[in-house]
């Protein structure tokens, strides 16, 4: 049973793996909570492992890659489409295994640390920005609804 391909549906707070062998079986399903993530894949054989893209997948694909592992980010909606069944845990990790050997997805970089900080303060920036602005004039379609309620000339 050597596990080859391994899909993560990452959560706050319990994680579910999904990992195939060699010829697509299915030989690992487990939930593990956050604290037993890396002791599990320190432990495990360097394989391949994909991951949704989110900003704590950045931090757990620099991890599993120090253990030795080929890690692999994707947008989410690239991988909705390999959900099989009911949309759960178990089912998104089995859609992410399957996704990230796809030989024509598209792979979203590892940010390190430094880079994921800035992207963080940016998003704070335009959030203080959006704000100041007033919160209605963010959406474009409430100009329609601020014009209708005040006529011309009145």
């Amino acid at each position: 049973m050597k596990i080859t391909t391994v899909g993560i549906d990452l959560a706050k707070n319990v994680f579910q793996v999904h990992g195939v062998d060699e010829r697509g079986k299915a030989v690992l399903k487990k939930p593990l909570k956050r604290e037993q993530v890396a002791p599990f894949f320190a432990n495990l054989p360097p394989c391949l492992i994909g991951m949704e893209a989110c900003g704590s997948a950045h931090h757990w694909a620099r991890k599993l890659e120090a253990f030795g592992h080929t890690v692999k980010l994707m947008a989410p909606q690239f991988v909705k489409p390999y959900v099989k069944t009911n949309k759960n845990d178990a089912a998104d990790a089995e859609a992410i295994c399957e996704a990230v050997g796809r030989p024509n997805m598209r792979f979203v970089p590892i940010k390190n640390g430094e880079q994921q900080a800035i992207l963080a303060m940016h998003r704070a920036r335009q959030g203080f920005r959006q704000g100041a602005h007033g919160a209605g004039q963010s959406d474009p379609r409430s100009v329609g609804r601020i014009r209708d309620h005040h006529p011309a000339g009145h």
